[in-house]
């Protein structure tokens, strides 16, 4: 099973900032960030630099269980196909967080994944 980590709380940078302090370069890690960045990060330039090691997906900001449900759904089944060792999702609105990650340990993603502690940024 795939662990996952959801990342949530701070700004777009802090989140980011806290999935790259969390590779291991040694893992295929896959990372879903909601929203597009002010420019560059460091997340970007790492997966283009290494991307057998760093499958990153942006998607537009919405929240992922609700308006982003089919996007978020295609987009995470793509990147299962290359069966990652991890995967990071990070989100702009812990509001929703509960229906994420209801639909996270719902069929069929129950078989695939296994839902770690989430990272709440200040």
């Amino acid at each position: 099973m795939i662990p996952v980590t959801i990342v949530t709380g701070g700004r777009a940078a802090d989140r980011e900032a806290a999935i790259q302090a969390r590779l291991d370069p040694a893992l295929v890690t896959a990372v879903i960030i909601e929203g597009l960045p002010d420019g560059t990060t460091r997340l970007d330039v790492q997966s283009s630099t290494q991307p057998p090691h760093l499958q990153l997906q942006r998607i537009a900001p919405g929240c992922l269980c609700c308006t982003g449900n089919l996007v978020m759904r295609v987009t995470l089944n793509r990147l299962l196909r290359s069966k990652p060792a991890q995967l990071f999702i990070a989100i702009s609105n812990a509001s929703h967080l509960p229906q994420l990650r209801a639909a996270l340990g719902s069929p069929p993603y129950d078989t695939w994944l296994r839902l770690h502690e989430d990272m709440v940024l200040p």
